[in-house]
């Protein structure tokens, strides 16, 4: 295993981005963080398509999500990481479980996952999926995000909206018993969201993985223990003539 050069104190050496006039600040931030972030060396070494490859690793080992045969979405699924470590995870290449990836950009084949280039919000997408998959799913996991404006009320609404809209499709998708994971910010999973959560899966929490560097307000909301479109129907139903 290669590791980074070090100073004469011991230190990793942190490599420094010239600047550049086809750059903008932002960038060049960005650019230096990829290079000295010891998570995306060794997402290289090891083969996966990103780091967030590690925070799925790392948020199954607490949580136990990935077993053998499930049946699994991954929205806004490129490059590909989440897919690669839940290929690995349920025994795909040995011929158990399933994936639908889906995403709006292209994103290069992986053994077994089935991709869809498609919007998930289009109306047939629960349904075209749900084909593709052979059933209901067991699990849908979403490492989405808004793109940032940089107005942080702002990018926290748009955030918010994207993990409702991922968990109205999950309701329409999962099997009972099922799961939802998907990314929020911090602060971002209150009122109505968290509320209908609650509400549809048996437990919601936050998981934080260690992947997720420590200067991002990034977390995520794991629901298990869907109830099922029937009983959510149900409930409303005996809420309402109450």
């Amino acid at each position: 295993m290669t590791t980074p050069p070090r100073g004469p104190d011991g230190r990793p050496l942190k490599v420094r981005v010239k600047t550049s006039r086809g750059r903008t600040t932002s960038q060049q931030k960005w650019l230096q963080r990829q290079l000295n972030d010891p998570y995306v060396a060794r997402a290289k070494r090891e083969g996966w398509r990103s780091r967030a490859a590690f925070k799925l690793i790392e948020m199954d080992e607490k949580a136990k999500l990935l077993k053998r045969g499930l049946r699994i979405v991954d929205l806004g699924a490129a490059p590909g990481g989440w897919s690669q470590v839940a290929a690995q995870k349920i025994g795909l290449e040995q011929g158990q479980g399933k994936i639908v990836a889906i995403d709006l950009l292209e994103m290069d084949p992986i053994p077994g996952v089935a991709f869809a280039q498609m919007d998930f919000l289009t109306p047939d997408a629960p349904g075209r999926l749900m084909e593709m998959l052979g059933g209901q799913a067991d699990l849908v996991m979403s490492d989405m995000a808004a793109n940032a404006t940089g107005h942080k009320k702002t990018d926290h609404l748009r955030i918010v909206g994207l993990v409702e809209l991922a968990a109205d499709f999950a309701r329409q998708v999962l099997a009972p018993g099922g799961a939802f994971l998907a990314k929020v910010i911090q602060g971002g999973t209150e009122g109505t969201l968290l509320a209908n959560l609650k509400r549809d899966f048996a437990l919601v929490r936050h998981i934080k993985p260690a992947a997720s560097r420590a200067d991002s307000a990034e977390l995520y909301v794991l629901a298990t223990g869907f109830r099922g479109s029937a009983d959510i129907a149900f409930e409303e139903t005996d809420e309402a003539d109450a």
